[in-house]
């Protein structure tokens, strides 16, 4: 679990902050069921062994922590969130919160959003991307099961502005150049404008040697003011060319491309994502006409998730229509295929019958547990429609040759679709790590096999009676010499087939 912690106050990094975040943890769950926690508040020191791209803050008044609790505590993690929200907001007001995903595949399927759903708000005028920034947040406040709904970027943070009169500074004998280093060595450190490295003669380590003023002595406006901007002399001072006041500015600079971009980013409560997204691009729309050249937008999970979603209504659309033309190939009669695949129906209710009740979510592993139900449907289908319609070219009744392919193919059946069943039902359970996962994909196999098996038995025969009712017992076949095929011509004693 990574949970994210922005503050609307700038304050520097320290470990007492560290603590009280872990502390938080430690009183909800319990010390023992805690496997390991790491803390890191504020940026990034320059040098440091972890890179920004697997942890990144904005800045001082950001701090991400990381939880791992034991393998055998068990307990619902949207809960568990909820409760640390609820305490987080009675002891820190002030500080906003946002759990980030921890697991690899979701941070790849999320394309780096840090939370399920992300509005993109994107336009070359920042102040008016700002403007509708709020309008956005507004309106996800209102859906009732978002939570830690915020914009994912500082546009007010605090900076100090120094405006150089370079006229006075030419006058005074300061140069540009002179007043840069001396404000970034003063407020930063000299690494940055003097590359200076000492190589360790005995075990060839290079060490980077730079000067900095220390934080203390740096820590309100007047100390910048009274930075000397010439080498080796007490004056002139930075008041003495510029003007040095306070101000804000924008703490993070996010482009899609070569345009400005801000996010305002939502986390979910006992909702599942498809909702969710349903619910976020309503309230998009509902913001009505946009000023032109500005684009409002979803990223991250919920596109990815609408993306395959899509693909895999197009894939089972795309499968049933080749099954639909082979079955018509294999039968030579579209009313044949149509027969066999009036059970698929019975599939996709008998699925999000299962999934609905059991508390699952129509997603990729459901979706491909449909897939798979449809697959075994078809084949029984198959089986019972081939045998039905021997017997019919026999006996010309369709529907006593329907009930005596059920009578001797219900075995078969019962055997396929119980053994596909039994299977499934370890993966339906949900049992094991990573369990919740792969569940709804065993409940879609289940549901939809149960579904189809009694439409296989009960509601096919009927279909193929009343289709094939009025049928005739001759082959469609148009090979001459096929005996059961209209077409046929029957030989004479004395005449050969040509070979």
């Amino acid at each position: 679990m990574i949970i994210h912690f922005i503050s609307h106050e700038i304050k520097t990094a320290n470990a007492t902050t560290n603590c009280r975040y872990i502390a938080y943890v430690v009183g909800l769950v319990g010390k023992q069921n805690i496997e390991v926690t790491s803390a890191m508040v504020g940026q990034h020191p320059g040098q440091f062994s972890t890179s920004p791209i697997y942890l990144f803050m904005a800045g001082p008044q950001e701090a991400v922590l990381q939880v791992n609790l034991r393998e055998g505590y068990k307990v619902n993690l949207d809960e568990l969130k909820e409760r640390f929200r609820q305490a987080m907001k009675k002891q820190q007001p002030a500080v906003m919160l946002s759990f980030e995903p921890i697991e690899l595949t979701d941070k790849i399927l999320s394309q780096g959003s840090p939370t399920p759903v992300e509005v993109a708000i994107s336009g070359k005028n920042k102040a008016q991307n700002v403007q509708w920034a709020f309008k956005v947040l507004d309106k996800l406040k209102k859906i009732n099961y978002l939570r830690d709904v915020q914009i994912g970027q500082s546009f007010k943070y605090p900076a100090i502005n120094i405006n150089i009169d370079r006229v006075r500074a030419a006058e005074l004998g300061a140069s540009i150049n002179d007043i840069s280093r001396s404000l970034i060595a003063a407020t930063s450190s000299s690494r940055y404008t003097e590359k200076n490295v000492w190589l360790d003669p005995k075990i060839g380590l290079s060490y980077a040697v730079q000067v900095e003023v220390p934080e203390y002595q740096m820590s309100t406006i007047n100390d910048v003011r009274e930075i000397p901007v010439v080498a080796d002399q007490p004056r002139p001072v930075l008041s003495d060319v510029a003007s040095v006041t306070a101000g804000t500015t924008y703490g993070e600079d996010d482009d899609l491309g070569a345009v400005p971009m801000i996010t305002v980013t939502a986390n979910l409560n006992n909702k599942d994502l498809g909702t969710a997204t349903d619910d976020v691009q309503k309230a998009i729309q509902s913001l009505g006409k946009l000023p032109r050249g500005l684009t409002v937008a979803t990223r991250g999970l919920s596109l990815t998730l609408t993306d395959t979603l899509d693909s895999l209504q197009t894939g089972l659309l795309v499968a049933v229509i080749v099954i639909f033309l082979m079955l018509a190939a294999n039968f030579q009669s579209f009313k044949m295929s149509f027969v066999v695949l009036s059970t698929v129906p019975a599939v996709l209710f008998g699925s999000l019958l299962l999934v609905k009740l059991t508390g699952a979510t129509l997603n990729l592993q459901s979706y491909m547990g449909m897939i798979m139900s449809v697959g075994v449907s078809i084949s029984n289908s198959v089986l019972l429609i081939t045998n039905a319609e021997e017997l019919r070219k026999h006996n010309g009744d369709a529907l006593k040759s329907a009930r005596e392919a059920a009578a001797l193919r219900i075995r078969p059946i019962l055997m396929t679709s119980l053994a596909m069943i039994v299977g499934m039902i370890p993966m339906a359970s949900g049992l094991g790590e990573g369990g919740d996962q792969t569940s709804p994909l065993g409940r879609a196999v289940i549901g939809g096999l149960f579904a189809s098996t009694f439409a296989t038995l009960l509601i096919l025969p009927l279909v193929f009676a009343w289709v094939q009712g009025d049928a005739s017992t001759d082959s469609v076949s148009l090979d001459p010499e096929d005996k059961e095929s209209k077409f046929y011509v029957p030989l004479h004693h004395h005449e050969q087939p040509e070979k």
